[in-house]
């Protein structure tokens, strides 16, 4: 069942088991987060910054909110720039849990942007 950015962002991640999604289940929830692609078994997007202490402090906000629903990306930080790729290795691939994180993940970008 696609969720909408605002559906997502009143989830909580669960413990997931038995398969990933299916390629055409995730190209259709992709699309309420468009800046988001799925790029080798994981949804990413990259985020810029103007400078690296804003850079880490995005990761630090980011990392008590993916502690708090127990789902970590893998991250690529740079002075600049703050790569984020979710998967689900409990299904082997993209589950719900990927979803909500990532929009969680967008609405932290998106109180950065409002910010400066």
């Amino acid at each position: 069942m696609m969720r909408t950015y605002a559906q997502l962002l009143t989830q909580h991640c669960t413990p997931q088991h038995g398969s990933a999604l299916a390629e055409a289940d995730i190209t259709r929830q992709l699309a309420a987060l468009p800046h988001w692609q799925y790029i080798q078994g994981a949804v990413q997007r990259a985020y810029v910054f103007k400078n690296y202490y804003e850079t880490l402090a995005f990761v630090n906000a980011l990392a008590y909110i993916v502690h708090h629903e127990d789902h970590h990306p893998d991250l690529l930080v740079t002075y600049n720039r703050c790569e984020v790729r979710f998967n689900t290795h409990s299904v082997k691939g993209i589950s719900e849990n990927d979803f909500i994180c990532a929009a969680k993940t967008e609405a932290l970008y998106e109180q950065h942007a409002a910010a400066q």
